[in-house]
């Protein structure tokens, strides 16, 4: 694998300074990829698809990526105790490091960023195999989360020069249905969120599409504030939550408190059959955030009609709400690593662009009952 520095090119578009292709990866940096690749195999039903190590030339850290239908997650590791991985993993845990945007141009799409006002991590490389190019770049966001831009229409390879294709012929699992990232969740400190809010505007020309204050998100004992940001064309929505104040600790407020600071708090994987995938899921240890039965009571009254069937959506725990546009389902896991930090939602659009404010209620109760059993409400 070759690697060059690049000199930033002339601008795309002039009406989209950051055309967005949608979500190319999303990279976890963990304490052991191996084992993280093997559950998100057996559990989620990824694929196995690349790898690089020190087999491809990498002294420094082990990749594991997996995929599944448009969503493609990489597993990293260091391979030392030194490092910028090995430090990501000793302060947060298990987490997201990059949220990897797929872009015509990465060379122009950093260019137009940074002149902004966002604070490099990489300026724009090109890598190359036999394969051909991709070029890469990257931006600062919030905590240690930084944003990749992914210019890969000169490459032909399994995912990106330096990695190699990897199956095991010899476990494989059916998929569970996950389609694509639908959107990803970001917990920011205290009074941070009209921060990113204004950066995400600013620097990289989304817009505030939704909005949810401490009445909309909030029960007896916790709250916190919302603000849902787009890019132009809808492909990719960052969600930017804080804390706010409550009788007691807020699930931002724990994630922030074990997290050591500010990051994702999930991502939403989208699929065509709710039912079928978190049946899947559930049937191979996943486990879910479970409401009241008496949630589904008077469900049909406040959302409707709808197509599915209730009983199934009662068994599994699966939450439904209606807009404007439609209606959506959607469940939420516990954490999936030890600490109550990152985890991920589950949802079905059945016309419906918003994100369930109605379920608030009922999720953050679900929730609480979750940080009380951990002893941190």
């Amino acid at each position: 694998m070759n690697t060059e520095t690049m000199q930033p090119g002339v601008p795309v578009a002039a009406t989209d300074f950051l055309p967005l292709e949608g979500t190319d990866y999303v990279e976890f940096y963990v304490g052991n990829a191996k084992q993280a690749a093997h559950y998100y195999i057996s559990a989620f039903g990824f694929q196995p698809l690349a790898y690089a190590g020190p087999e491809t030339g990498q002294r420094d850290r082990a990749s594991y990526v997996v995929r599944q239908a448009k969503l493609t997650f990489v597993l990293t590791s260091a391979l030392r105790p030194e490092g910028p991985i090995a430090d990501h993993v000793f302060r947060h845990g298990d987490g997201v490091k990059h949220l990897a945007l797929r872009v015509p141009n990465a060379a122009d799409a950093w260019l137009q960023t940074t002149q902004r006002g966002a604070v490099s991590s990489m300026e724009p490389q090109r890598v190359e195999d036999e394969k051909g190019e991709v070029v890469l770049s990257g931006i600062c966001t919030y905590g240690d989360t930084v944003h990749l831009f992914v210019e890969r229409k000169a490459y032909n390879g399994v995912f990106l020069p330096g990695y190699r294709a990897w199956t095991n012929p010899h476990f494989a699992m059916p998929t569970t249905g996950l389609q694509y990232v639908d959107h990803c969740v970001g917990n920011v400190g205290w009074n941070g969120m009209d921060r990113w809010v204004k950066f995400y505007e600013e620097v990289m020309g989304f817009r505030n599409i939704l909005s949810f204050d401490d009445k909309d998100i909030s029960t007896e004992y916790s709250a916190l504030m919302s603000k849902v940001m787009s890019n132009g064309n809808g492909f990719v929505k960052f969600p930017i939550n804080e804390p706010a104040e409550g009788k007691k600790k807020s699930q931002v407020e724990e994630y922030l408190e074990f997290y050591g600071g500010e990051g994702v708090q999930h991502v939403a994987l989208a699929t065509n059959n709710i039912v079928e995938t978190v049946t899947a899921l559930r049937s191979r240890g996943v486990e879910f955030l479970k409401v009241p039965n008496t949630y589904y009571d008077d469900l049909l009254d406040r959302v409707g009609r709808i197509d599915e069937d209730l009983e199934p959506l009662k068994e599994l725990g699966i939450l439904v709400d209606r807009d404007d546009e439609g209606y959506l389902l959607q469940i939420f896991s516990k954490p999936v690593q030890d600490r109550p930090t990152v985890f991920f939602e589950i949802i079905q659009r059945k016309g419906a662009k918003s994100f369930g404010k109605g379920n608030f209620k009922a999720l953050f109760e679900a929730l609480e009952r979750e940080q009380e059993q951990r002893g941190n409400l």
